[in-house]
């Protein structure tokens, strides 16, 4: 894929298909093969379905605080599609799709039932655990991509957050040392119109997001981020320019006395589109935004542009459809059969608060003790 797509202005937003599914840049279409295709837009279908699911289980008690990404489908699955399996996802608490796209370990819904566990099956697909401090991440995910140049991987760190991360000094701070070190590191920003409640223009007095990596000296490029394939190609794009030439790279680190073109370089991806449920469960956004507004958004559904895609161009029908959505039903039992099964420990909320237990902490793991011992754990699920 070549990079060109990267060179061009911060406002030029990068876009392959339209709203009705056509084509509108054709030199930029991908030449991905049909089980490519299918995979991509099989797992769209999968994220939309998991979020309804996911929504579902909180509001019956069963889960915590969730995160929804309907809207988002598109930015996510082709980013992730554009990686090698080596590279290092690290995301903040929406991007649930970056983990549909590593095969979603059935541990990961655990972790919105309130167990650590699912935080630590990411690692096997090399995925950091989710973030939910804004920004937070950024740093860690800068610091992984330097030690991966320094190793001389071939591996790249993918870095995803919200356009309200862009307002935290972690946000500036993992940028200004990417550009210094020119760090192998793609910065992904889901531009989704709202943090919260703070809309995008009391975010930035600037035009774009994607601009602000000129202060930084690298590249900074718009997408629709509701377009499945214009992601991917951005993406595919800032890997390879973040690859560079790693035998050209100094032992330090740095590119300062390089002049090369394909030097190793960091990218700032600003994916614009919009999250059309709520922030989390824990938010009502009708006190905020207007239906309206909603309903302009929505017609660029990102998995109806897809699927007018693959229509017209023959490669699903409505068979296809029906055996998609089967598949993903039955996945989704799965998960949710296995996750019904599992037996926390409750003596784990203790392990991992401290490196050495306080004296407070072993008085309190000493009562959830005897309280067990004495009424049993039914019992006290059932005074809960």
């Amino acid at each position: 894929m070549s990079r060109d797509v990267l060179d061009r202005a911060p406002d030029d937003r990068v876009q392959i298909l339209d709203p009705t599914g056509e084509v509108v840049a054709p030199d930029l279409l991908p030449d991905l093969e049909e089980a490519t295709l299918h995979a991509m837009y099989r797992d769209m279908k999968f994220c939309r379905r998991f979020d309804e699911r996911m929504i579902s289980l909180q509001r019956q008690g069963r889960l915590g605080t969730y995160a929804s990404l309907a809207g988002q489908e598109g930015s996510q699955i082709g980013s992730t599609y554009a990686l090698s399996e080596a590279d290092m996802l690290s995301f903040q608490y929406r991007e649930h799709g970056a983990v549909v796209s590593r095969d979603l370990p059935w541990e990961y819904l655990l972790y919105w039932m309130g167990h650590e566990d699912g935080n630590a099956a990411l690692a096997d697909v090399n995925v950091f655990p989710l973030n939910i401090s804004i920004a937070g991440h950024i740093p860690h995910a800068v610091g992984w991509s330097w030690a991966a140049k320094l190793r001389g991987d071939e591996r790249v760190g993918v870095v995803h957050f919200g356009d309200g991360s862009t307002s935290e000094g972690d946000f500036h701070e993992g940028l200004n040392f990417a550009g210094v070190f020119d760090t192998p590191t793609v910065f992904f920003c889901n531009n989704n119109q709202w943090a919260i409640s703070v809309p995008r223009e009391r975010q930035t007095a600037s035009a774009t997001i994607a601009q602000k990596a000129d202060a930084y000296g690298f590249t900074g490029v718009q997408v629709d981020g509701m377009d499945p394939l214009a992601t991917y190609v951005v993406t595919k794009a800032a890997r390879e320019r973040a690859l560079g030439s790693l035998e050209d790279a100094p032992a330090d680190g740095t590119n300062a006395d390089s002049d090369a073109s394909d030097r190793l370089r960091p990218t700032l991806i600003e994916a614009v589109q919009y999250r059309f449920g709520a922030h989390t469960t824990a938010d009502d956004p009708s006190v905020y935004r207007d239906d309206e507004e909603v309903k302009q958004w929505r017609e660029r559904d990102p998995i109806d542009r897809f699927e007018l895609f693959l229509r017209n161009r023959g490669l699903i029908d409505n068979g296809h459809i029906e055996a998609v959505e089967a598949e993903v039903e039955e996945t989704l039992e799965d998960l949710l059969d296995r996750t019904a099964a599992y037996e926390p420990d409750p003596r784990e909320m203790f392990e991992y608060t401290y490196e050495e237990p306080t004296e407070r902490l072993e008085d309190q793991r000493a009562h959830l003790e005897s309280l067990r011992s004495t009424h049993g754990d039914d019992a006290l699920l059932e005074d809960e």
